[in-house]
């Protein structure tokens, strides 16, 4: 199938849609893995691709319900409805955050995006274990809150632990990574990207970033679940904060202290690659 080819954005959609979400989160549907990938939503971010014959079988699925329309005499498609909406707010996007969790219960999904917008609002799709993509437009406060709400938590262990041993014995486990990237065209580059583990034993919750000296390897942070918010926070907003407003006070001087030593890693580690790539 060829990449799907969008008309520019209806003039006023975005503070339409950005008026409608400071009301309330705002359900943008369920969608299976096909249909996401027949109109390229956050493709860049999936581990798998469905079978040709499945995305074929969604794109008849997505028209017949007009939400997938072929423009006469342009040779060009367009997405409609809700999930329209989506694939703008995604294009829109230059960070994600995304978080893989283990010891779900059944109905809660394994598998969150949060997809952040310059006006402190976020694209949050909830991916469950039957493959269904249930996206919202909120406010980046209540989305934070939400995640929260579903990572591992527990009273905050201030021993230093082996993190091998405790996620091998975990209840529940969550794997956040935040990146940051640019766009070029269809093309997406990421420019940063870091990691927080979660891991909770019993009424304990134990996390995990990387070393910044050997990046393979993990090292106990002792944070509690409002400090991981905060420094996920930290590492997905914009320089210059969000343009209407901050959706929360500045982070503490130990989480900027933390983001400002996971940057200098990760400004070290591409070094060596951007030598590489000037030869």
């Amino acid at each position: 199938m060829t990449e799907t080819q969008y008309l520019g954005v209806p003039p006023g959609l975005i503070d339409a849609v950005l008026h409608l979400v400071s009301t309330g989160p705002v359900p943008l549907g369920g969608y299976s893995l096909a249909e996401m990938v027949a109109v390229d939503a956050v493709v860049d971010f999936l581990d798998e691709v469905p079978h040709e014959e499945a995305v074929d079988e969604a794109v008849r699925s997505l028209a017949a319900r007009q939400l997938l329309v072929a423009l006469p005499e342009t040779g060009r498609l367009q997405v409609r409805g809700d999930l329209g909406i989506a694939v703008v707010f995604q294009q829109r996007a230059r960070s994600v955050v995304d978080v893989r969790m283990t010891g779900t219960e059944p109905g809660q999904p394994w598998r969150t995006l949060l997809l952040p917008q310059p006006e402190g609002v976020a694209l949050e799709v909830l991916i469950d274990a039957l493959g269904v993509h249930e996206l919202s437009l909120l406010e980046m406060d209540d989305a934070l809150r939400r995640l929260r709400d579903r990572l591992p938590d527990g009273e905050s262990d201030q021993d230093s632990a082996d993190s091998n041993e405790v996620l091998a014995g975990a209840e529940r486990s969550a794997l956040v990574t935040v990146t940051q990237y640019s766009a070029s065209g269809s093309t997406e580059t990421a420019e940063m990207s870091a990691d927080i583990v979660l891991a909770q034993k019993g009424d304990r919750l134990f996390v995990f970033t990387r070393d910044p000296e050997e990046p393979e390897r993990l090292v106990s942070q002792r944070l509690d679940e409002g400090e991981v918010i905060e420094l996920v926070r930290s590492l997905v907003a914009p320089e210059g904060g969000w343009q209407t407003h901050e959706t929360a006070d500045p982070a503490s001087g130990r989480i900027a202290k933390m983001r400002t030593m996971i940057m200098k890693r990760l400004h070290r580690d591409e070094q060596p690659a951007a030598s590489a790539n000037s030869q």
